[in-house]
């Protein structure tokens, strides 16, 4: 999760979910396949789907990972947030629950 004021301005929410993939185990199944990219910070550039606009991705210049906004996922049943960001800019009315990290069992 991340509360950062760019990721909760361009979301429009308290916070977003990432997922994490490695960029070259990444398939794009959707209808309208690869996403429309755009530069939203100077290293950073995210992708929108070309037929909807909705926020996709995420992907900083020197990152071999992509981001992907977890909501967007069509499998949500294993998406648990581990870690948050920026929480101190979150709103003060926010909980939040994180899953156990999955790297440290």
């Amino acid at each position: 999760m991340c509360s950062c004021e760019h990721d909760t301005r361009i979301s429009g929410g308290p916070a977003v979910l990432w997922v994490g993939f490695r960029k070259e185990e990444l398939l794009w199944t959707g209808p309208g396949g690869e996403p429309t990219w755009y530069s939203t910070w100077p290293t950073l550039h995210r992708g929108f789907c070309p037929r909807c606009g909705t926020h996709l991705v995420s992907i900083a210049d020197d990152s071999d990972m992509i981001m992907v906004t977890g909501f967007s996922l069509t499998d949500q049943r294993n998406v648990a947030p581990v870690g948050h960001s920026f929480r101190e800019a979150a709103p003060p009315w926010m909980t939040i629950a994180l899953a156990p990290d999955p790297l440290n069992e």
